[in-house]
C-alpha cells in the first residue's frame, strides 16, 4: 500500500482572519452559501458579511440544524440546489463543518472552512463523521479531497468558552498515540494509504506542543487573553492534529469515543472530552509507562478535561452497557483494528475500568 498524505490547500490563522472570507470566495465562486447556526451568524455575521464589501461575490446564510446526519446533509443540499451556490462555507464548530464538507462532496463544489471554535481536529480534515438524528454515531464519510481553504480566526476562538478549546486539546491529545499505533502495526490510514514521515512528526509535535503551551493557553483563555500560548494551541488542536489524526490513523481513543456515544449520558459533553477519556482507555489497553501516564494525568487534570466515566456522564454504566460500549468499539468497521495487537471487547472493558480507576485515584490526590 502506498504512503499518502493529505492536507487542505490552504490554511491561514491569524487575529480577524474572518473578515477575509469574502475575498477568498471570490477566487473560487460568486454565490456562497454559509452553513452556521443561528447563534453563529449573530456573532460572526456582520463580520463576515463585511468582507464581500467590494468584492465580485455574495453570501448567504442558512442556519445549520445541529446535528451532521444524513438528514440535515439532504436538506442543505436541497437549499443549494434552489439557491444555485457555487461556494459551500462551514462556519461554527466541528459538525458545522463537516455537514459543510458533506454537503460540497455531494454537490461538487468548493469548500471553505472558518471554525468559530477549536473544540475539535474536524476542519481539516477529508472525513465527515455522520451521526444519527439524536446524536448516536453513524458511520465516517470519507472524502475524495481535504477542504480548500480553513480560515481560523483566532480573536473569535480566543473569545468562545474556554471549555471548547480545551475539548480540541482532548482529540489533539489522542493525534500521537493513535498515529504511533497505527505506525506499530502498518495500518492503513484514513488518507487511504500508510502514513508518511511528515505526518508521524506533525502528530508527534502535536503532543509536544499540548504539553508546553497546553496549560499556559488554558491561563491565558480564562483570563480572555490570546497570548502566543493560544495561537499554538489552535494550531495543534487543528492543523498539527487534522493531518496527524488523518495521514497517520486512528485507533482504540476513538473507537471508545464513539462506543461511548452509544450511552445517553455522554451527549452533553463534547467530543474531544470522551476522546480524551479514550486516550486514557488506549495507554492502560498498551499497558504505558506510569511516567507517560502520569504526564497525561497530570495535563488533563490541569487543564480540565475528563479522566473517569462520571465525568462524561457515564459513573452509572453497568458491567453490561460497557460491553456494549465495547463491542461498539470494536466492530470491524471502526479502528480499534488499527492497534498493534489483537483487543477483544473483553480487554476494552477492563481498560476502561483501570482508566476510570486510574483517574479516580488522580482526582482523590489532587
Amino acid at each position: 500500500m502506498e504512503k499518502i498524505y493529505n492536507s487542505p490547500s490552504k490554511y491561514i490563522q491569524g487575529p480577524g482572519a474572518l473578515g477575509s472570507l469574502g475575498s477568498f470566495v471570490a477566487t473560487r465562486g460568486t454565490k456562497a452559501l454559509a452553513i452556521a447556526t443561528a447563534s453563529g451568524e449573530r456573532r460572526i455575521g456582520d463580520t463576515v458579511r463585511a468582507g464581500f464589501d467590494g468584492v465580485d461575490a455574495t453570501v448567504t446564510f442558512d442556519a445549520f440544524g445541529g446535528e451532521c446526519s444524513k438528514t440535515e446533509v439532504a436538506r442543505l443540499r436541497q437549499v443549494v440546489q434552489e439557491g444555485g451556490f457555487d461556494v459551500v462555507c462551514g462556519i461554527g464548530g466541528g459538525k458545522a463543518l463537516d455537514t459543510a464538507k458533506a454537503v460540497a462532496y455531494y454537490e461538487k463544489l468548493p469548500v471553505i472552512i472558518c471554525p468559530t471554535i477549536a473544540s475539535s481536529d474536524a476542519p481539516c480534515s477529508a472525513l465527515s463523521v455522520l451521526y444519527t438524528d439524536d446524536g448516536a454515531f453513524d458511520e465516517y464519510l470519507f472524502l475524495p479531497s481535504n477542504p480548500d481553504m480553513v480560515i481560523m480566526d483566532t480573536t473569535v476562538i480566543a473569545a468562545s468558552p474556554v471549555r471548547l478549546t480545551v475539548s480540541g486539546m482532548g482529540d489533539a491529545l489522542a493525534t500521537w498515540f493513535e498515529a504511533k499505533a497505527c505506525a506499530d502495526s502498518d495500518a492503513g490510514t484514513c488518507a487511504g494509504g500508510k502514513s508518511t514521515l511528515a505526518a508521524l512528526a506533525l502528530a508527534e509535535l502535536c503532543y509536544k506542543t499540548l504539553m508546553a503551551d497546553g496549560e499556559k493557553a488554558k491561563v491565558a483563555l480564562d483570563a480572555g487573553a490570546c497570548t502566543l500560548a493560544v495561537e499554538r494551541v489552535i494550531e495543534a488542536n487543528t492543523l498539527l492534529s487534522g493531518i496527524g489524526f488523518e495521514s497517520s490513523g486512528l485507533a482504540c481513543a476513538h473507537a471508545v469515543h464513539n462506543g461511548l456515544t452509544s450511552l445517553p449520558g455522554t451527549h452533553a459533553y463534547y467530543h474531544g472530552e470522551k476522546v480524551a477519556f479514550g486516550t486514557l482507555v488506549q495507554l492502560v489497553l498498551e499497558d504505558a509507562d506510569q511516567d507517560l501516564l502520569a504526564e497525561v494525568l497530570d495535563f488533563c487534570c490541569a487543564i480540565g478535561l475528563p479522566v473517569t466515566l462520571g465525568q462524561i456522564g457515564a459513573g452509572d454504566a453497568t458491567d453490561e452497557q460497557l460491553l456494549a460500549v465495547a463491542e461498539a468499539a470494536c466492530a470491524p468497521d471502526d479502528t480499534m483494528g488499527n492497534m498493534p495487537f489483537e483487543v477483544t471487547p473483553e480487554m476494552v472493558v477492563n481498560a476502561i475500568k483501570g482508566a476510570d480507576a486510574l483517574g479516580r485515584v488522580w482526582l482523590a490526590e489532587e
